[in-house]
């Protein structure tokens, strides 16, 4: 586990877990904090704010990161959340950018409520979670990048969708699509889908998975959505994912979502 990775695990575990936001913004943030959950304040100081009190709140809280990928200088961390012995539990897809010193400097997340069981019986973090395939990263990257640019996105062709997904194996965690190529066929082909990609604001690959984070609309509404896939032999044969609707602009007490 490099720096750059320790570094994020520890603002979860040490800050949040374990009740010390003081002590781990000072030992893993760099000379700067930026912030993109709209409702935390950028710096140091809006970290121990906005924790203290979530602690508070929270005073059971079991997380446990699932995976991590590593990119250069930035960072993809897939941890779950259960709050007050599971009065609340959520999937966080989480985003880091690094400095020289490898210390965290930006982040920004999408979280979703957990769900025990999908349609086809998963969980909303269970699977693979070993990195492999180092020398296929680049490749796998655009794949990825292909997927959503030329058939998530308006204008794309759904059509081609077997060119980036296995038509023979497609595992699917969302919690109301099932597995197969064919059920997520059928909501990308509809024409009044409400779901439509807009931008990719981030892109994180590490050999077999890649993880995108990128501007979308839900029936024409803002939306934040985080993805997780993963990939086999040129293909995409799993994937994951978070959605958050981004509030009023009025309600932010930071830069934005991204």
């Amino acid at each position: 586990m490099t720096h750059k990775i320790e570094n994020a695990i520890g603002l979860y575990m040490v800050g949040i877990r374990d009740g010390n936001p003081r002590e781990a913004v000072a030992k893993y943030t760099g000379d700067r904090y930026t912030q993109h959950s709209t409702g935390v304040r950028d710096g140091a100081d809006g970290f121990v704010e906005f924790f203290e009190e979530f602690i508070r709140r929270n005073p059971v809280r079991d997380i446990q990161i699932v995976r991590t990928l590593e990119d250069g200088r930035y960072l993809f961390v897939h941890a779950y959340q259960s709050l007050n012995n599971g009065e609340a539990e959520w999937v966080t897809l989480d985003f880091f950018d690094t400095d020289d010193n490898d210390r965290i400097i930006e982040h920004w997340d999408v979280i979703a409520e957990y769900s025990h069981s999908t349609p086809s019986g998963h969980t909303s973090v269970d699977g693979p979670t070993e990195v492999t395939d180092l020398d296929r990263t680049e490749d796998n990257k655009t794949l990825v990048r292909g997927l959503i640019e030329e058939v998530l996105m308006a204008g794309g062709d759904p059509h081609n969708i077997d060119r980036y997904i296995s038509s023979s194996r497609y595992i699917q965690h969302n919690r109301e699509v099932a597995d197969g190529i064919d059920h997520f066929e059928h909501l990308a082909l509809d024409p009044n889908r409400p779901l439509n990609y807009d931008e990719i604001v981030l892109l994180v690959g590490q050999g077999n998975f890649v993880a995108t984070l990128c501007r979308a609309n839900w029936k024409g509404a803002p939306y934040a959505q985080a993805d997780l896939f993963r990939i086999e032999d040129g293909l995409i044969v799993e994937h994951w994912d978070a959605a958050e609707p981004v509030g009023p602009e009025s309600d932010w007490v930071n830069s934005g979502k991204f």
